[in-house]
């Protein structure tokens, strides 16, 4: 079959190397002019890890992040006040568990298929019309063109889902949180595989130090955003964030400084998406645009992954029948993924609490994970994935 994909993230490349695996042919299509660099760290582990395995695409992976040692909470002063010893995550998996740059995850996938596919940069489907035989699809640039099946890729704000299912206020479920990340070279505060995190009430900023001596900066704070709505330019993220953080305690006034060093500014809500079918006639969804967990979950690279496996691999399965495909791989991974969102939304206030007190006890109960029992009580359900995936090779 040839399989339409928009989106070149995570979940559309792996889709097509599982496509290409069963002999369909995928089409790649981004919007963005060329594979996406930068970003933020995403922890890597679980059943996307399992599937990356199987692709041999963990040694680049690993190679390209990083093993971090310890998790940090510090006062206004700088002085800890909280954490842990990173080895708890090594433990609970067996020690498959690796910190990355989402983007680098996503270099390794394209890189695995960008020269056995065809792939799309700067365009973006524009209509969809599905007449039960095909897929006829409109571009923004491109002519129109058919497929036999259409694949929705494009992540939290999927233009697929809103152009085939409905509007996106139908299936977002805005956790109350923003989110701010970007990078900067020659930050001068450096703790080698520490992950850095300073609260004060309803707002949290984070630092991790990087190679090429370059600094992530994580910011989670409440909806304090003025008239609610997104900021649409990198100088209004700035804005918002100078208002927001201006005058927090720590480094927040030097982060601010380095900010304008930075070649852009991700600014996004926390939120999820619920829906009862990922699929329509000849189009289904695929990761954040399905059932996105929320960023703050920290698995939704991984859990693309495995969606674009279970996916290709029911397509296989199927023999042709994409409805009775669809229906399976919605089956296999829709309970587990809603309890996923689950687990999500109930963690994703230990971020950015909204008192001081709750602040002292995330710290306090953060001290005591060096405990293997308590920290198989507090994270034990979100780093192990209670799934055992199908094996389709002699499907």
């Amino acid at each position: 079959m040839k399989v339409a994909i928009n989106g070149c993230g995570i979940g559309g490349p792996a889709l097509a190397w599982w496509l290409l695996h069963y002999g369909h042919e995928p089409v790649l299509i981004e919007e963005a002019p060329k594979l996406r660099q930068g970003g933020y760290i995403v922890d890597f582990w679980g059943i996307g890890y399992d599937v990356a395995e199987k692709m041999g695409l963990i040694p680049e992976i690993r190679n390209a992040g990083y093993q971090i040692e310890e998790v940090r909470f510090v006062d206004k002063h700088g002085h800890k006040s909280g954490g842990f010893n990173a080895d708890v995550f090594g433990r609970m998996t067996h020690d498959r568990f690796t910190s990355a740059r989402r983007a680098d995850i996503g270099a390794a996938l394209y890189g695995a298929v960008k020269d056995r596919a065809e792939v799309i940069f700067g365009d973006s489907v524009k209509a969809v019309r599905d007449d039960g035989s095909r897929v006829s699809l409109n571009f923004e640039h491109a002519p129109s063109r058919d497929f036999d099946l259409l694949i929705g890729a494009d992540g939290l704000h999927s233009k697929v889902r809103q152009l085939v299912f409905g509007p996106e206020t139908e299936f977002e479920r805005f956790l109350g949180y923003r989110v701010a990340a970007f990078d900067v070279t020659g930050y001068p505060h450096r703790d080698e595989l520490i992950y850095v995190s300073y609260a004060e009430p309803g707002r949290q900023v984070s630092r991790f130090s990087m190679r090429d001596d370059r600094t992530l900066f994580l910011f989670v704070f409440n909806d304090d955003v003025p008239d609610g709505r997104t900021p649409a330019t990198d100088d209004e993220r700035k804005s918002v964030l100078q208002g927001l953080f201006g005058k927090s305690g720590w480094e927040c006034p030097q982060i601010l400084d380095f900010m304008d060093g930075a070649e852009s500014i991700y600014f996004d809500r926390v939120s999820q998406i619920r829906m009862t079918s990922w699929s329509k006639g000849r189009t289904a969804l695929l990761g954040d645009a399905a059932t996105a967990v929320s960023l703050l979950a920290g698995e939704g690279t991984g859990l693309a992954i495995a969606e674009a496996y279970v996916l290709a691999g029911e397509l296989h399965r199927a023999a042709g029948d994409h409805a009775a495909a669809f229906a399976r791989y919605e089956g296999t991974l829709m309970p587990f993924l809603q309890a996923k969102q689950e687990s999500a939304r109930k963690f994703a206030a230990s971020f950015a609490p909204k008192t001081s007190t709750g602040i002292f006890i995330r710290d306090m109960s953060m001290n005591l994970m060096s405990l293997p029992w308590l920290a198989d009580l507090l994270l034990g359900g979100s780093v192990r994935d209670d799934i055992k995936l199908p094996s389709y090779e002699a499907a």
